[in-house]
């Protein structure tokens, strides 16, 4: 290590940008310390499978690891699961965990990813309205999906298209709902969207496009149906709420770290603070 290079690094994270950032600095020969704090239950592992393989069974959780949790021992990476950190402190160069304790660092990794963004309509507390984002997400809505359930989908992104593919090949019957007037419309072009649709509906999924979700309507506190605002009702047995991201960046910006939309970072990564650094869906790169 240089007599540059610091000595105590923190990583905030538990998703992929976070663990490809430790892998790389023990690659890279860093021999510092290195602390990764994340609120999950288990090491940090991959989220595309929770909408595909893992979400049908196929997939054991342990598949899903980057790293065995072995390899953080074996590369003195101290992994803090299932913690959270309540604030960060720049000036000090500490970050604050909830329980009370502080850590200290020389460099500092914000890797915190992104949350579902939720739709503020009436009814979107009912059982059986679903998100996915995390490994616990999936557990969730995993047992639900069983032969001849009506599967609602708001969001026809790669989220939506992946669980609607998923949840057919299950036996499900799949609607997703689409505010745009194609799906895939804010990722990808036309050829490609025009694909996915032709894809979707030779496996018998319903799509509507152009169509707005007005409320969510249930009985005895179970969802029932997807209100849209031309007064259709589509019924539903569960739903699940795939409208995009958010970035989690308000640690950030309470650490006084310049964010809009995600937290700001430069070529190399570096935040508006030289010793903070920042990767993954939580930031906006130049």
């Amino acid at each position: 290590m240089s007599a540059t290079a610091p000595a105590r690094i923190v990583m905030i994270g538990g998703g992929q940008a976070a663990a490809q950032t430790v892998f790389s600095l023990r690659q890279g020969g860093y021999q510092g310390s290195v602390t990764l704090v994340s609120d999950e239950p288990a090491v940090p592992y991959q989220r595309p499978p929770l909408s595909k393989a893992y979400l049908k069974g196929e997939l054991p959780a342990e598949r899903l690891w980057f790293r065995h949790p072995e390899w953080y021992a074996q590369h003195a990476v101290e992994p803090r699961l299932r913690t959270r950190v309540r604030a960060i402190d720049p000036s000090a160069r500490r970050v604050e965990l909830d329980g009370g304790e502080s850590l200290g660092y020389d460099a500092l990794v914000i890797a915190t990813g992104a949350r579902p963004r939720r739709l503020s309509l009436p009814g979107a507390d009912l059982e059986g309205v679903f998100e996915l984002r995390a490994v616990a997400d999936a557990d969730r809505l995993r047992p639900c999906l069983v032969a001849g359930a009506r599967l609602v989908i708001v969001g026809a992104g790669y989220i939506g298209l992946e669980v609607a593919a998923s949840a057919s090949a299950l036996g499900l019957e799949v609607t997703v709902l689409e505010l745009a007037p194609r799906v895939l419309a804010r990722v990808t072009g036309t050829l490609v969207a025009k694909f996915f649709e032709r894809a979707h509906r030779a496996h018998g999924i319903e799509l509507r496009t152009g169509v707005r979700p007005k409320r969510f309507e249930g009985s005895h506190g179970k969802v029932g149906a997807v209100r849209l605002d031309d007064g259709t009702a589509v019924p539903a047995d569960l739903v699940l709420v795939a409208v995009g991201v958010a970035p989690n960046q308000e640690l950030a910006a309470a650490a006084g770290l310049d964010c809009d939309d995600g937290i700001g970072v430069d070529r190399d990564g570096r935040t508006s603070n030289p010793a903070v650094f920042a990767a993954g869906d939580c930031t906006r790169r130049p």
